[in-house]
C-alpha cells in the first residue's frame, strides 16, 4: 500500500563519509598497535690469518691429450698400450716415492672421451690422487 501520491520514490543513496571515518580510525588503531622492530645487521667476527707466501709450488704432472688422442706427459709423448703402461709413465714423471703432485689433464675438445677416462684409471692405478683439469677461456665471444 503505497500512502504517498504524487510523490516519486527516492533512489537510495551510499553516504560515504561514516564509511571514511570507520576506515581513518582503524587505519590509526593500526598504526599505533604496530610494533615496527629495529632490524641490525648480523654480528660476525670474520677469522684472520697469518698468510704466508707458499714455500714452493706443489709438483705438477702436466698431461696432454690431442684432437687424435696421443698422450703426452710434461710435454714429452708417451706412447700408449694400457692404463697400466700409462701409470708407469706417471709414476716416473711423479719421482720421489713421498711426493703428492697434482695431475693436470689438458684434453683437446675433439679428444675422444675414452682417453681422458684413460688418464684418470692410469693415475688411480699409480696412486695420485689429486687431479685437475685445466681450461682456457674464450675471450670475444
Amino acid at each position: 500500500m503505497n500512502f504517498r501520491r504524487g510523490k516519486g520514490r527516492e533512489d537510495p543513496e551510499i553516504n560515504l563519509i561514516p564509511f571514511i571515518d570507520v576506515l581513518l580510525v582503524i587505519l590509526i588503531f593500526l598504526m599505533v598497535s604496530t610494533t615496527y622492530s629495529k632490524f641490525t645487521e648480523l654480528q660476525i667476527t670474520l677469522p684472520t690469518a697469518d698468510a704466508q707466501k707458499m714455500p714452493e709450488r706443489p709438483q705438477e704432472i702436466s698431461v696432454a691429450i690431442n684432437a687424435r688422442g696421443e698422450y703426452a706427459v710434461n710435454n714429452v709423448r708417451v706412447s700408449y698400450q694400457d692404463p697400466l703402461s700409462l701409470a708407469n709413465d706417471l709414476r716416473q714423471a711423479a719421482g720421489g716415492a713421498g711426493s703428492n703432485p697434482v695431475v693436470i689433464i689438458a684434453a683437446d675438445g675433439d679428444a675422444p672421451h675414452q682417453r681422458v677416462i684413460n688418464v684418470l684409471e692410469a693415475a688411480r692405478l699409480a696412486g695420485l690422487e689429486r687431479l685437475t683439469f685445466a681450461t682456457q677461456s674464450r675471450h670475444g665471444k
